[in-house]
């Protein structure tokens, strides 16, 4: 059982997903705008928050990145907003998923209890290269002892590339797996984020190697 916060202003959006997740055995709050889920959040502890953009007081990508502030907790964008601009902007706001109005509740509940189980999944072995350690579980990465700050993104890439350690990765492959949607025009988004990534690393920053002319792997 899991507890999920649901975040729409439709009623019938929330009172779907709410029968379906009821039925999955998961344990539902409700919040009708993103300030009121804001609030929620500050007092209970969820496994997923399922969250619209377009609301009333706060929307949902505000609202997100609010939430993040304050707990590292999985989101699920669900939204009849379909632009690849309003895609990019979730998965840079580090949402685990974005799913498009109308939508299939029982797709929606495979992709919650996908979301649910990589987080789990996730143990407090700490992943360590010389002075460079991450903490998966806590999401907390440490140079020479010391925890740097990083974005979600940032987070999940390098997370990534050590999982690939030694695996030369092309930046498509980056984009599915880290960004988790197929990209459909240039690569700057995976050369951007290397970059900041690399700066971030300090004199680590060399563990990043680029592959050239396909894309980038992590080798100690």
């Amino acid at each position: 059982m899991a507890k999920l916060l649901i975040v729409d202003d439709e009623f019938n959006i929330r009172h779907v997903v709410k029968e379906y997740a009821l039925a999955n055995n998961h344990d539902i709050d409700e919040a009708d705008n993103g300030a009121d889920a804001l609030r929620k959040v500050t007092q209970n502890d969820y496994d997923v928050i399922i969250l619209d953009i377009m609301m009333p007081k706060m929307d949902g990508f505000t609202a997100c990145r609010e939430i993040k502030k304050v707990k590292d907790v999985p989101i699920i964008i669900l939204s009849a907003r379909q632009e690849e601009y309003d895609k990019l902007k979730g998965f840079e706001l580090g949402v685990d998923d974005y799913v498009i109005k109308p939508f299939s509740p029982k797709e929606l509940m495979a992709r919650i209890n996908v979301v649910i189980g990589r987080h789990k999944s996730a143990s407090n072995t700490i992943l360590a290269f010389g002075g460079l350690s991450v903490d998966e579980a806590a999401r907390n990465v440490y140079i020479d002892e010391v925890r740097i700050n990083l974005t979600p993104k940032e987070f999940d890439l390098l997370l990534y590339l050590i999982k690939n350690k030694n695996v030369a990765l092309s930046r498509e492959v980056l984009l599915e797996n880290v960004w988790n949607y197929t990209f459909f025009g240039d690569d700057r988004t995976v050369d951007t984020h290397i970059k900041m990534l690399r700066h971030s690393l300090r004199h680590y920053r060399d563990y990043i190697k680029t592959v050239r002319g396909m894309g980038y792997k992590f080798e100690v």
